[in-house]
């Protein structure tokens, strides 16, 4: 999101600059949107984002942290923009936590809460939960963000949608970190075989999905780290830097996120994957 760019987390290839304006000039019917947490994207982030053309914003915070987004939800609803909010690391309160938290977020102003599975750990039946509980206690949409560790994000994304979401996020090819998001060509293709009602042009999202596959050289798949970090409850885009501690310190990756998910580390945390790998190390001497 805006201003994440560090050492810490990845620096990017473009500026925030560079690819909200390249954006902007491509979209002709669909809004452009931007994510941002607070204690990495600022006021000043949010005032820029505004000047190249961003059209709605996502303040998205810790589960547990919602208080941090105040000012930044507060700014952009005096401001009269579209401004929506999340949780990320949902699983990893109480969905009663949960809606205290997400209530907050509703009396700031945001204008819709998304529920964000940030580590793919949550079930069908968390979901579920979850989405009723929201859509019965809040006054605005609720959403639902899936990635795919346990190879549940279609059907997670379903089962939100039924019990009441009407924000399902999705990318091409489930282009996201670890093991990807909801594949928005395998989402609609569930609409289809459950007979939802949709606007999308299905064709056109399948040759979408071929397109991207080649462009990106890539396509997301889960794999048995993928699954230990969903298990484990430890943040998807913790991926990359770890299987690179791995190999750099010559340990089983697995044994990186077990530990992690046993201290419950949290995006920004990156420090801790090599200080793992290192005790690994002198453990195994």
């Amino acid at each position: 999101g805006l201003g994440a760019s560090s050492l810490l987390i990845g620096e990017s290839l473009l500026s925030d600059e560079e690819m909200l304006k390249t954006a902007r000039l491509h979209l002709s019917k669909s809004k452009l949107s931007t994510h941002i947490v607070p204690g990495y994207g600022t006021i000043d982030n949010i005032k820029a984002a505004l000047d190249f053309g961003v059209d709605t914003f996502r303040v998205a915070t810790h589960c547990s942290e919602a208080d941090t987004a105040q000012k930044h939800i507060e700014f952009l609803r005096d401001m009269n923009v579209e401004v929506l909010a999340g949780l990320m690391m949902s699983h990893m309160v109480s969905p009663k936590e949960l809606l205290i938290q997400a209530k907050k977020l509703e009396d700031y102003g945001a204008g819709a809460v998304t529920v964000l599975d940030s580590a793919g750990n949550m079930t069908p039946r968390t979901v579920e939960i979850l989405m009723k509980l929201f859509k019965q206690n809040l006054h605005i949409p609720v959403g639902f963000h899936a990635h795919n560790n346990l190879g549940f994000s279609v059907i997670n994304s379903c089962i939100a949608y039924e019990a009441g979401a009407s924000i399902i996020d999705a990318s091409i090819i489930g282009f996201g970190a670890g093991a990807g998001n909801v594949p928005l060509e395998l989402f609609v293709s569930a609409m289809e075989a459950y007979g939802y009602r949709h606007s999308c042009d299905f064709p056109k999202i399948l040759e979408l999905a071929d397109f991207s596959e080649v462009l990106f050289g890539y396509r997301p798949f889960v794999n048995s780290d993928s699954i230990i970090s969903g298990l484990t409850g430890v943040v998807s885009v913790f991926s990359k830097p770890v299987k690179a501690a791995a190999t750099d310190f010559g340990v089983d990756p697995k044994a990186i996120y077990f530990e992690l998910g046993r201290r419950k580390a949290i995006a920004g945390q990156e420090d801790m994957i090599l200080e793992i790998a290192q005790k690994l190390t002198s453990t195994k001497r």
